[in-house]
């Protein structure tokens, strides 16, 4: 009677992970295509910290704090948002291979990194 019971509890325990696990969600944006390549403002940090993309990718940097950032490359020519106000986005599509570091001109702590890949 015991080694039912240990059977059926195993098996309940193996159909709750594979129900857990189905029922996970992509993650995708509102228009239903993947966030892949969108980057997080929150909590005064860029997420993630580090994104690689192809040459051609559009890129997007989110805004959700209460407050401004800007998104600026560190060599000061490759892309700036200017500032962005709570919940606005900017996007750049790249257009050369190459790790290029960024940062908030407003909060010197703020930094990440864009890596594009052939």
């Amino acid at each position: 009677m015991k080694q039912n019971q240990i059977l059926v509890l195993a098996c309940m325990m193996l159909l709750s992970i594979v129900i857990v696990i189905s029922c996970s969600k992509s993650k995708t944006s509102s228009s239903g295509t993947p966030s892949s390549n969108t980057v997080n403002i929150a909590n005064m940090a860029f997420a993630p910290l580090s994104l690689t993309v192809k040459v051609g990718t559009t890129v997007t940097w989110k805004n959700n704090d209460g407050i401004t950032h800007t998104v600026t490359s560190n060599d000061g020519t490759s892309f700036n948002s200017g500032n962005l106000s709570a919940g606005s986005s900017f996007s750049y599509t790249t257009t050369t291979t190459g790790t290029f570091d960024y940062h908030c001109t407003i909060h010197a702590g703020m930094v990440g990194t864009l890596i594009v890949t052939q």
